[in-house]
């Protein structure tokens, strides 16, 4: 085979059966010489099949980007190699190889503002890779193909004559992801690309993601923080902390068997959607101080389901032997004596009454609890207890309890009116 291409198809995993697009294997990457050194990944390894999408999880200052970056060339590695298709890409490769790297992995960058030459027109930017490797057959060709993708990731072909700081974060981020995907490349670093974004428009990023990976069988080394997002989009999901790998497995897996006690504390840190069991959660905190490698070295264990841990002999068997049991481990705790609490306190807001707490938490926006309705209800009480209780109904609680006050002071008081008069009327026949 020339040294200048890959093989049209990559190793097959043994033990599952599928493509092997991209392998790390054991790599340190190191920032700086002699005492000043500090190595920011230390033996890092896992592998990425074809056409999934393989999430790298960690803290801010993990080692992700670092990762990323050494996958695309950016940054060297000082140990271990990094293979595409089974063919090394890192360390020293010859000039024509490099370029085979760029053309088949692009990435997507964080910060979509930084990423994107001011001074270009958007149909520069996205036929930069274009007229470097000369993918296309003539002028009109190169259009269609910008043209073509432009629009595929949501914009309009008017745009291409534009400025990017004329273009909103989102369509930046856009912008960018078109040039990666308009050279057509088999696998895409996705460096937390939603994280600078409005939460209403990463979800429109995200399915843009999914749109290129089922059209194109694109996979995607994606690069975050946030395991909600990561559940949503990953096949597979790998942990990092401090530059060490320390737990990989497939999504449903992670997030049902977190044996890696850091994978516990990050499952614990999303947030849940009631805010009342929210409030209530007992946060799970990584403490390193718990493991002893003083003498029986840690490393990265199949433990069989395809699931890797970090840890030495002992912590493997107890992984194992709890991965065994096949009962899913719940990383997340409310705390008890906090939910009575809580709970007493909505029954005091509720008066007597028992109302479920779904429908709390779906009160409708326009139950304001205003005074008005009060007023309203005391001068016209019968119209207002009907108010009331077309409110219960419709589970507007503040309402119903403002119309039920009022009409029920309103009835009262015309009930010791009437009595007062019938005293008064007595008195008078005396």
């Amino acid at each position: 085979m020339p040294n200048n291409s890959f093989p049209e198809h990559g190793p097959i995993d043994p033990e599952t059966g599928k493509e092997i697009l991209l392998s790390v294997k054991n790599i340190d990457i190191t920032f700086g010489k002699g005492d000043s050194a500090f190595k920011a990944v230390k033996d890092a390894s896992f592998d990425i099949y074809k056409g999934e999408t393989f999430s790298l999880v960690g803290e801010s200052g993990s080692g992700k980007t670092t990762i990323g970056r050494a996958v695309i060339r950016v940054n060297p590695v000082s140990a271990g190699e990094i293979q595409y298709k089974g063919e090394r890409i890192s360390g020293n490769i010859s000039k024509s190889l490099d370029r085979e790297v760029i053309r088949n992995i692009q990435m997507v960058f964080q910060d979509p503002a930084a990423s994107l030459n001011e001074r270009a027109t958007v149909d520069y930017i996205i036929s930069e890779g274009l007229y470097n490797f000369h993918l296309y057959e003539n002028e009109a060709d190169r259009v269609q193909k910008v043209e073509k993708m432009i629009e595929e990731v949501g914009l309009l072909p008017e745009h291409l004559t534009r400025y990017p700081h004329e273009f909103s974060g989102g369509q930046r981020q856009r912008i960018g992801l078109a040039r990666a995907m308009v050279m057509e490349p088999e696998l895409v670093v996705a460096d937390e690309p939603i994280s600078a974004l409005d939460v209403s428009i990463r979800a429109q990023v995200l399915n843009l993601l999914k749109k290129f990976q089922k059209e194109r069988g694109v996979s995607y080394l994606f690069i975050a923080h946030d395991l909600s997002i990561v559940r949503f989009i990953s096949d597979r999901i790998g942990v990092i902390y401090k530059g060490n790998i320390v737990e990989v497995a497939e999504t449903e897996e992670l997030f049902q068997y977190p044996l890696h006690p850091y994978t516990k504390s990050l499952i614990s840190a999303v947030p849940i959607p009631d805010p009342r069991l929210e409030k209530n959660k007992v946060l799970f905190t990584y403490d390193p101080s718990v493991h002893d490698y003083s003498e029986d070295k840690p490393e990265l264990v199949n433990i069989g389901h395809n699931h890797f841990v970090y840890g030495n002999k002992k912590e493997i068997e107890e992984y194992k032997k709890l991965r065994d049991e096949n009962k899913p481990i719940q990383a997340v705790t409310i705390d008890p004596e906090e939910a009575k609490k809580q709970r007493a306190k909505n029954t005091e807001f509720m008066g007597d009454e028992e109302v479920e707490s779904s429908e709390i938490l779906s009160a409708p926006v326009h139950d304001t609890g205003s005074v008005w309705l009060t007023i309203l209800s005391f001068f016209l009480p019968i119209l207002g207890l009907l108010a009331a209780f077309v409110f219960r109904k419709k589970n507007y609680i503040r309402n119903y309890k403002k119309c039920k006050k009022g009409a029920i002071v309103g009835l009262l008081v015309r009930a010791a009116v009437v009595v007062l008069f019938c005293i008064l009327l007595v008195m008078a026949t005396l």
